[in-house]
């Protein structure tokens, strides 16, 4: 009986172990997911914390970096005031300084809008604030139409160049000239764009202008009185010579030869004084074209002859049978020609000879083909501190002459694009060289 009495207590015990089991095992994964859940709040509350402490930490440096921007802030708002009041400033000064200048200042925008005008502007142009009330903007137009000057031209045309657009003004007071420059402003200089203001300077030029005009007047008139005073000088002693040659021709029949040779060098001596003051006072280029230099040279050495005759001076002359043809002109280049015979003649004593020749010069240094023309005396030479101004206007070494002979010589040779160059042969006279170039004619004939 007892195998069945412990039946149901081995089976209720069974059974209460089975259910206490659960139990215990329900309690144990209960604490379990609650210690797992207490360590994960732990976790993230410490991380909290942390976090927390991290943010707390760079709201503090935030709160100090804007309380440092604050303080800069308030520097620079304070530097700024102070920089527009010193801008104000300059500003004021700089308006002050344009409306006090003697010259007109008008600044235009790149609409061609005037952003600015000063006093002296509007004196020089006749306009006044009536015409422009404060606060509006007038355009090139407008004033050029007011003031009848065309400053529109000036401010497409003109550049940053020395010299501006010159306009008369017709004023019942008189004429009056304007000098109008141009001058742009760039936003970055040197860089290659479109300005973006130009500066348009007006000046009062007719002072300028009078007196220019008054100095031309004062020229003209010096070089009339010039040329009187050098015809006087120079036509006196001649024409008291040819009075006497005159006198000697009528009363002396036997020598009456000699005194027309006389008389014709007077006559030649004047004609040539009359050719050099108006070559070297005369204006105008000169009109070139081929002549045969050989005959040209020997014509002037055959009309100053009777110089040498009458001064006892052997004039020579030698050249070959070619016409050696240059272009020049022929009155020009037989002045040049003359003078020089003439101006050696005078500085060669009596008993001294005088020649003239004439070479071709091949292959020259520049490939060219000369004619050279070379004028000796046996004279006593130019002295050494008179070589560098014997070519100036007006500079005689004898003082007895105008001092216009070789300074005409130079000025033709010049423009015949030829030379003219003198060496001095001390006690032996001096040599007096022309240099010009040949017609191609020439060249390849040779």
């Amino acid at each position: 009986m007892l195998p069945s009495s412990h039946l149901e207590p081995m089976i209720a015990s069974l059974g209460d172990n089975h259910v206490d089991g659960q139990m215990h095992d329900g309690v144990g994964k209960d604490e379990s997911q609650m210690q797992a859940r207490s360590g994960v709040l732990t976790s993230a509350f410490t991380a909290f914390i942390s976090a927390s402490s991290r943010l707390e930490n760079s709201y503090r440096q935030l709160q100090e970096e804007v309380s440092v921007l604050r303080v800069e802030l308030s520097a620079r708002n304070a530097a700024l005031k102070t920089s527009l009041a010193e801008n104000e400033r300059m500003r004021l000064d700089l308006q002050q300084i344009v409306d006090s200048m003697p010259c007109g200042i008008l600044v235009l925008d790149h609409k061609g809008e005037i952003s600015m005008i000063n006093p002296e502007s509007g004196r020089l142009l006749g306009l006044d604030g009536a015409h422009f009330p404060e606060g509006s903007k007038a355009t090139l137009r407008q004033i050029s139409a007011l003031s009848g000057i065309n400053l529109e031209s000036s401010y497409e045309s003109a550049s940053c160049n020395d010299r501006g657009l010159e306009f008369c003004v017709n004023q019942p007071s008189g004429k009056r000239w304007l000098e109008v420059r141009n001058r742009p402003l760039f936003h970055q200089p040197g860089r290659s764009q479109q300005p973006g203001r130009t500066i348009l300077i007006l000046r009062d030029i007719t002072a300028q202008r009078r007196a220019e005009q008054e100095r031309v007047a004062a020229r003209e008139a010096m070089a009339l009185a010039e040329i009187t005073t050098i015809l006087a000088h120079e036509i006196r002693n001649p024409l008291a010579s040819l009075e006497l040659f005159a006198e000697l021709i009528e009363n002396d029949g036997d020598r009456r030869e000699q005194w027309i040779s006389n008389l014709r060098a007077g006559i030649r001596t004047l004609s040539g004084t009359v050719n050099n003051v108006l070559s070297f006072h005369g204006s105008g280029s000169l009109k070139l074209a081929p002549v045969s230099l050989s005959a040209l040279i020997g014509n002037a050495v055959q009309f100053v002859q009777p110089l040498a005759h009458q001064s006892a001076v052997s004039l020579e002359w030698s050249a070959d049978h070619r016409p050696h043809p240059v272009m020049g002109n022929d009155s020009a280049l037989q002045q040049v020609a003359l003078n020089l015979i003439a101006n050696a003649i005078r500085h060669t004593p009596a008993g001294g000879s005088v020649s003239v020749s004439l070479r071709a010069e091949h292959g020259t240094a520049k490939g060219e083909n000369h004619v050279i023309v070379e004028f000796s005396d046996t004279g006593c030479g130019i002295r050494p501190d008179q070589m560098e101004r014997i070519f100036e206007p007006g500079f005689s070494g004898s003082g007895d002459t105008s001092g216009l002979g070789l300074a005409v010589c130079a000025r033709i040779m010049k423009q015949h694009g030829g030379q003219i160059c003198v060496a001095n042969r001390i006690d032996r006279g001096a040599r007096f060289a022309l240099s010009l170039p040949l017609l191609q004619l020439e060249a390849g004939s040779a």
